[in-house]
């Protein structure tokens, strides 16, 4: 019966957080946004106290079960092993405890320290959110271009296509490598990776020793058949000793289900002749409790902080990103602080984004973090999609209308690349473009000026209109760096006008 509920939970809980992570058109956050908040580190990030609290509580209650059913990298991890059709496939192996640990204070250090990408490359949730959205979201987009196709083709525009490409090689490569890494670890030896690398796993467990309900042996039952040994896929049961580590078992209940003498039981009483892992579990709790409120306590400190063509029939020559003195980080994100210090890299805000703004920073301070950049589009202000769905609040949750008044950075007119000036020929669309209405035109003559809808010079004669070149001014007052005019200018590669970021966001 455990071993039954605790599946269809999990398979649940895995099926649905990856539509969540692979969902490109928002109708997945409306309703399972909670998934990802509720996952481990995110809600330490996010100082969720009732995630986390429902956490604790859960596993003082029943053990490491959050590994088994509501972690989707554990879950992953199941599904692997369980393709490889070989029984009593595992063995008992004595617990790493100096890498465990090792593990567990550089990922809390990089909390605490404010470089949380790093712990990002270990953390559950960012990592398995890092494969999806970089490994298999574009297989989804793929498979969905190919049914909006046959739908067109049928007269139904139930889909509709979207860009797919690759927003960052390094990403992708990471993303690659440590999928990798982790199908071996768990086609070989089932939660390998959970109860050696995951520093949440290892957490978990220093509570988990002294949760109420446990998997017990009775000794009077067990006939040393070895089964439950041989199936444990965390490595935890030693009937040499007749003991379970319960640091690494994830309730998972496969032990059970093979004992074809009734000797294991999920139970809160010891039965007879049954010994658990003795250890100094009371200074254990306590370290990890220690653990978990000092990176609390940093967190909440560090919060404190102030088309194809171009409508003729010239080549499209593609834009490349211009060097910035400043990175641009998304609204809502509050400063490039806020956002390294709390983004784990999870890639859910950058999947997320609709207009393409969005892609991992290659930077090794912000490594996979979000960065925006315009060659590909602008952030158009009523989106406000990759607020909505950070589950760590790296970018807090805002509204269209707050999204409005965020200035993250202000735009910057470069004149010898600005068409009026290099071909001497009419432009003004960063202007006509600008939704913030913060870019005015004026002459590019000295002494040129308007008198009515008559333009006249020095002299004040006037001056034929197709004659006057008109130059872009920027008033960084209006100006709320979405990037508009960037993307939109016709120079290229490189725009005549870019944005260059805030290191904190101002409200105009």
């Amino acid at each position: 019966m455990l071993h039954n509920i605790r599946l269809t939970l999990a398979i649940i809980f895995w099926v649905l957080i990856t539509w969540l992570l692979v969902d490109f058109t928002g109708t997945a956050h409306a309703y399972l946004g909670w998934m990802a908040k509720i996952q481990f580190i995110p809600a330490l990030l996010a100082l969720n106290v009732g995630a986390l609290l429902f956490v604790v509580a859960l596993t003082l209650l029943m053990g490491r079960i959050y590994c088994s059913i509501i972690c989707p990298l554990g879950v992953m991890q199941d599904v692997i092993a369980w393709f490889r059709k070989k029984k009593n496939k595992y063995n008992y192996s004595p617990e790493r405890t100096i890498l465990r640990y090792t593990v567990l204070v550089i990922a809390c250090a990089s909390l605490a320290l404010g470089v949380a990408w790093i712990g990002g490359l270990i953390f559950p949730y960012s990592t398995y959110g890092r494969i999806v959205s970089t490994i298999f979201a574009p297989i989804y987009k793929l498979a969905n271009n190919g049914l909006a196709a046959i739908a067109e083709h049928f007269g139904s525009y139930a889909f509709y296509e979207v860009d797919v490409w690759v927003k960052s090689i390094s990403a992708l490569v990471v993303a690659l490598l440590t999928w990798g890494i982790i199908a071996v670890l768990a086609w070989k030896g089932g939660r390998t990776w959970c109860n050696t690398i995951c520093p949440v796993g290892t957490l978990l467990g220093l509570i988990s020793r002294h949760s109420l309900l446990k998997m017990t042996i009775d000794t009077e039952k067990c006939k040393n058949c070895r089964k439950c040994e041989r199936n444990c896929k965390s490595a935890c049961i030693n009937l040499d000793t007749h003991t379970i580590d319960y640091s690494r078992c994830v309730v998972c209940g496969n032990c059970g289900l093979q004992c074809a003498h009734d000797a294991l039981h999920f139970t809160s009483l010891t039965p007879k002749g049954s010994s658990a892992k003795v250890d100094e579990g009371r200074r254990a709790v306590m370290t990890g409790v220690a653990l978990l409120a000092g990176t609390a306590l940093a967190k909440a400190q560090s919060k404190v902080e102030p088309k194809t063509t171009d409508g003729g029939l010239a080549d499209l020559i593609k834009k490349k990103k211009p060097k910035r003195e400043k990175l641009i980080t998304p609204p809502g994100s509050l400063s490039i602080r806020n956002l390294r210090t709390h983004c784990t890299a999870c890639q859910l805000c950058i999947d997320a984004c609709p207009n393409d703004v969005l892609r991992p920073s290659s930077s090794l301070d912000r490594f996979m973090q979000p960065e925006v950049s315009f060659e590909r589009g602008y952030c158009r202000p009523e989106c406000n999609r990759c607020s909505q769905v950070c589950p760590t609040s790296a970018i807090q949750p805002i509204s269209v209308e707050e999204r409005t008044a965020i200035q993250v950075g202000h735009a910057v007119w470069t004149r010898e690349l600005c068409i009026p000036v290099k071909d001497e020929k009419p432009c003004g669309l960063c202007a006509r473009k600008c939704p913030a209405g913060a870019i005015q035109m004026v002459p590019l003559q000295a002494g040129v000026h308007q008198d009515g809808w008559r333009w006249r010079d020095a002299d004040d004669q006037e001056i034929p209109r197709e004659k006057v070149l008109l130059i872009p001014v920027v008033n960084e007052e209006k100006c709320i760096g979405c990037g508009a005019c960037e993307n939109l200018c016709p120079s290229n590669p490189i725009s005549a006008i870019h944005v260059e970021g805030h290191e904190v966001h101002k409200e105009i």
